[in-house]
């Protein structure tokens, strides 16, 4: 197995599933055991299910695990997250309220999945928290509105917090459909990001860091967004389809 990080911008498309987690199953091996943390919001048993059946839709050998954290706990003070690292071939982080998932994690976590050459797959929020510097949401920026409100994940202000640091870019998540684009770019451009990456729904990033190379899946596409060279606030904003692929730095 390598180590490698997808990372899934939402949706729940079936005809998309094959293609959106295909790629981190394979990556976790034959009949894989993949661990799935859920930011339990008192119904993570049923989330929990969700994912487990989307799953098994593409590899019927695989087994999911649960592993519920309670909201405003850590996944550490719920598992012994060592062993558990022992026991899976893969780690999904689930959807939910970002900032919740971004306290849930332990900053040991990367170092655990590279030990082992685990793969990491994040949908959703689990996708913004691998980034070194998690854009956890928000929908004003110094006061303008730059996203819809639905998508600020309960906060107002946009706001970057420390992640996993699994990759070197932001990301923003349900690109197209949440109008979340507008929200990385100021991001980059406020918070001085280097990069950032919005992914769609039905979309997966695949992330080789050891080849600095990231692959778009699925049916949607990746908008990857840097600033601009010699421009005062301005950004290059490129989007990839299925089969292309960019650089991570």
């Amino acid at each position: 197995m390598s180590s490698r990080t997808f990372l899934i911008g939402g949706g729940w498309d079936p005809a998309a599933a094959a293609a959106v987690y295909g790629p981190f199953l394979r990556a976790a091996g034959d009949a894989p055991r993949i661990g799935c943390v859920v930011v339990d919001e008192g119904d993570g048993a049923e989330q929990f299910a969700r994912y487990e059946a989307v799953l098994r839709v593409v590899d019927a050998d695989c087994t999911a695990v649960p592993l519920l954290v309670p909201l405003g706990k850590e996944l550490g003070e719920q598992v012994d997250v060592e062993a558990v690292s022992y026991d899976v071939d893969g780690v999904l982080v689930c959807g939910g309220l970002t900032p919740a998932y971004q306290e849930a994690l332990p900053g040991g976590l990367p170092r655990l999945l590279a030990a082992r050459g685990i793969p990491y797959a994040g949908f959703s929020a689990g996708a913004a928290v691998a980034a070194e510097r998690t854009l956890v949401g928000g929908w004003l920026s110094d006061g303008v509105a730059v996203c819809p409100e639905d998508a600020a994940e309960d906060l107002e202000e946009i706001e970057v917090r420390a992640g996993l640091g699994l990759v070197p870019f932001a990301v923003d998540v349900h690109a197209a459909q949440w109008g979340t684009l507008p929200r990385l770019i100021a991001a980059v451009v406020r918070d001085a990001l280097p990069h950032g990456v919005a992914v769609d729904e039905n979309t997966v990033v695949d992330v080789d860091a050891g080849e600095g190379l990231a692959r778009v899946f699925g049916h949607g596409r990746a908008h990857s967004v840097r600033p601009a060279p010699g421009a005062d606030g301005g950004v290059l904003v490129r989007s990839f389809r299925a089969g292309e692929s960019f650089t991570v730095h």
